[in-house]
């Protein structure tokens, strides 16, 4: 039941993490709905310096979906989406390369953002690995 009411906006978090972590809920939740499958959540390198991936989703078509999802309260300083910038996605790069290692033959990859603020809003291909 808690889970449903942090997806419908119905509670507040009390820290800045349960708001993250709600935000993720709702994000995967909301990408599910789309038909993307979960393969991992919160994907860390190890290791100091390293990233982290929010949410990894293969889409039906085989692509493997790196997710970055993004919070914000008010929509002030550019919003949440404006706070995925050069050094996030640069160390978001370097934990799906990290991730993709580990794979024989690695699959079309995107990078999207999910932005939590008022609604749900997903930008596909939000930035590209170069």
């Amino acid at each position: 039941m808690e889970f449903l009411k942090k997806i419908a906006g119905l509670s507040r978090p009390a820290t800045t993490k349960q708001a993250g972590d709600a935000a993720e809920d709702q994000a995967l939740a909301y990408l599910q709905v789309a038909g993307l499958r979960l393969l991992e959540r919160n994907y860390r390198t190890p290791g100091r310096g390293g990233g982290e991936i929010d949410l990894i989703m293969r889409e039906r078509d085989g692509t493997l979906v790196f997710v970055e999802v993004r919070r914000r309260s008010h929509a002030s300083h550019g919003g949440a989406a404006a706070s995925v910038g050069r050094v996030k996605q640069r160390r978001i790069v370097f934990a799906a390369r990290h991730y993709l290692m580990r794979l024989r033959e690695p699959p079309p990859c995107r990078f999207d953002v999910v932005v939590v603020e008022d609604g749900i809003e997903w930008l596909r291909a939000a930035f590209d690995a170069a």
